[in-house]
């Protein structure tokens, strides 16, 4: 697994890890008593409804390879054929964010949540625009909506970006919270062990910054992400051997990335 693929920073990629684009059935509740299965998890009730949800799931396809007007084609086709399915807006949505349209993506996930309110991959991925935007504070109550749904089938995605949204809040004991219960959820989920890390370092933790990076070497291929983080945390720590040894990586595989630059500057903050 790449990290490139997990972590919640970057272009589409990230931005698909962090968000659950699928397509599925219909409707929602706006009552915080009830659990609510998400949209994508529902069998559609009807040949219209499975128009709908073929052309979404087309749609998240072309989204993930990068044809966002395509993507939106699919998009336009599923509403022609239900105005009322909301995963075809949170698809829209998400293909604006990727398109830095972020006006006409606030649009289309209210728009979404005004049909589907309670649905957690919904909640999830607005809570993740609105902390991508600056409001990470506002994110919050969307990311709890989704983890605490008893239905949600990814609840660590829901953790681990209301983790990150914490960290960028500052608020270490939150992020560090959020983002070891997204491990308990799934051990295996190195976006979430990877924030940690950061988490560990921004709140000079180092030992144990350094003990996530190495947990996170043995699981994935090097990437910038891990071995920038793992070169400051040493560079921090004074072990100038394990500095030389990332500093090696950086120059062999990394030589033309911005971390690489900052490095050479002596840029490590």
């Amino acid at each position: 697994m790449k990290l490139v693929r997990m972590v919640g920073a970057g272009v589409l990629a990230s931005m698909l890890a962090a968000c659950a684009t699928t397509g599925g059935g219909r409707g929602g509740n706006g009552d915080d008593s009830v659990a609510v299965q998400a949209i994508s998890q529902q069998t559609p009730k009807n040949d219209i409804e499975k128009r709908a949800k073929d052309h979404t799931e087309l749609g998240n396809l072309y989204a993930q390879d990068g044809r966002y007007s395509v993507a939106l084609d699919e998009v336009r086709l599923a509403l022609s054929a239900d105005d009322s399915y909301a995963p075809a807006y949170n698809l829209k949505a998400i293909v604006h964010m990727a398109l830095g349209e972020n006006g006409l993506a606030d649009e289309s996930f209210r728009r979404a949540l005004s049909l589907a309110p309670r649905d957690p991959e919904i909640n999830n991925n607005y809570g993740w625009f609105l902390c991508q935007s600056g409001k990470e504070a506002d994110s919050i109550e969307r990311f709890r909506i989704a983890y605490r749904n008893p239905l949600y089938l990814t609840p660590t995605r829901a953790y681990t970006n209301a983790g990150i949204c914490y960290l960028r809040m500052k608020n270490y004991t939150a992020a560090e919270q959020h983002l070891t219960t997204a491990i308990r959820y799934d051990s295996g989920n190195t976006l979430a062990l990877y924030w940690l890390a950061e988490t560990y370092y921004q709140s000079n933790r180092l030992v144990e910054a350094r003990q996530r990076v190495n947990d996170l070497s043995r699981v994935i291929d090097p990437t910038v992400e891990v071995v920038w983080l793992g070169l400051r945390i040493e560079h921090k720590l004074g072990d100038r051997d394990a500095e030389l040894r990332y500093s090696t990586t950086m120059r062999r595989k990394f030589a033309d990335t911005p971390q690489y630059q900052k490095m050479v500057q002596g840029q490590f903050e």
